[in-house]
């Protein structure tokens, strides 16, 4: 512990800010150091890889109306236990985004796993809370153990309105 604050001390002095992911920030303002707490609400999005490039499509555009999103081909580390990364990034997400398309609905794989587990992680949530906020990345059938009970969002073929609508829901929280 003392060597992690003689590192950020270090850091701080030498002018550089030090960022620890979904916390805040440490900085160094007129010689005194401050934290200032990321308030931003994090957003994990499940897809896909062959989805990859509309997610980060939606990436991009949460992370401008503010919101602090997580996939996994931009925040795993090299090295990371990825499964226990992204099982951590699921149940510490204030919103769970699951990409469905035509590829995402019918492939056996990590997207099915990582909706599970948020199913699973839901059932921690406040009934009429929202937390998982499903989207269709085209015209394909999204399962019926989430059409039956979560309201989706349709990012085709007017992506704006969709995301518009989506994040409306999110700040409503």
């Amino acid at each position: 512990m003392d060597e992690l604050a003689r590192i950020l001390r270090q850091c701080l002095t030498e002018g550089r800010r030090v960022e620890i992911d979904g916390l805040g920030t440490f900085r160094a303002d007129g010689g005194e150091f401050q934290f200032v707490a990321d308030t931003r609400r994090r957003v994990f999005l499940a897809y896909a890889a062959e989805d990859a490039a509309k997610v980060d499509r939606l990436y991009e555009a949460l992370a401008v109306k503010g919101f602090e999103p997580w996939m996994d081909r931009r925040k795993l580390l090299p090295g990371q236990n990825w499964p226990r990364a992204i099982e951590r990034a699921i149940r510490n997400s204030d919103f769970f985004v699951p990409c469905f398309s035509k590829l995402s609905s019918e492939k056996r794989g990590t997207f099915h796993a990582e909706l599970r587990y948020a199913l699973d992680c839901a059932l921690n949530q406040p009934l009429d809370g929202i937390f998982i906020v499903p989207v269709r990345l085209d015209d394909c059938l999204v399962p019926r153990q989430i059409r039956d009970q979560i309201q989706y969002v349709d990012l085709f073929p007017d992506f704006d309105a969709g995301l518009e609508r989506m994040a409306a829901a999110m700040l409503r929280r």
